[in-house]
């Protein structure tokens, strides 16, 4: 493992000799901090390109566990894409499969000086909203709560909740204000399922703060639905 920590932070050689390097995006108290049996894979920031975007992807092995190195400059619209791509890889792969292999964004675990690790494995990325549908879409169930915390820009977000199919709650809230609330209090005493949606402009960095921090902020109580909204 600390032979790809290393790896990590040393400069990209590329076949045009052009040195680069991924700028990790940062969290805060990651709960994974240790991957073992890796291949990475790199998506830089490169305003070169069209979609300022570089794709590397040279170095991956299907039977192990993959390490997506993410620019934290790059916005969701830039990224998703290769991100999505790599999963469907990773689904599409049949000879010497493992499936115990999972994915994780790698991340700079501010609060620690080291890496931390942000697992997307069964995570659906989708964009098209208008022709979504549920893959498992399971019956009401009048004592669940149902939330939707929509991310619509860098500083706000709008949160809305059903219970028995009736909407209790839809509002408006400053971002930081939101998690230092007693809202997610309320979240590990009662069962939960919680939508996350995000700003398709956003960048890499605040999405998975923000991420992390859904993930950090709830319990066994609520379940996070893999199905993250992207528009």
């Amino acid at each position: 493992m600390k032979r790809y920590i290393h790896l990590l932070f040393i400069l990209f050689l590329l076949n045009c000799d052009k040195e680069r390097i991924v700028q990790l995006p940062e969290i805060e108290n990651a709960k994974i901090t240790e991957v073992k049996d890796v291949s990475p894979a790199y998506i830089f920031y490169d305003e070169t390109q069209p979609d300022s975007t570089l794709f590397n992807r040279k170095n991956l092995i299907g039977t192990t566990n993959w390490l997506v190195n993410v620019d934290k400059r790059l916005t969701l619209k830039q990224a998703i894409p290769h991100i999505q791509y790599l999963q469907d890889k990773r689904k599409k792969a049949s000879m010497h499969k493992n499936e115990d292999a999972k994915n994780y964004f790698t991340c700079n675990d501010t609060s620690l000086g080291s890496l931390g690790f942000v697992e997307f494995t069964d995570v659906n990325y989708i964009i098209d909203i208008e022709n979504y549908k549920p893959v498992d879409e399971a019956p009401i169930d009048n004592e669940i709560k149902y939330v939707l915390i929509h991310f619509f820009n860098n500083d706000y977000l709008n949160i809305t909740e059903f219970l028995s199919d009736k909407q209790t709650k839809d509002q408006t809230l400053e971002i930081d204000k939101y998690f230092n609330s007693d809202l997610f209090t309320e979240y590990r005493k009662n069962k939960n399922i919680i939508n996350i949606s995000f700003d398709i402009r956003m960048s890499f960095q605040l999405y998975i703060r923000l991420k992390h921090k859904v993930m950090d902020y709830t319990n066994e109580m609520s379940k996070i639905n893999n199905d993250e909204f992207i528009y």
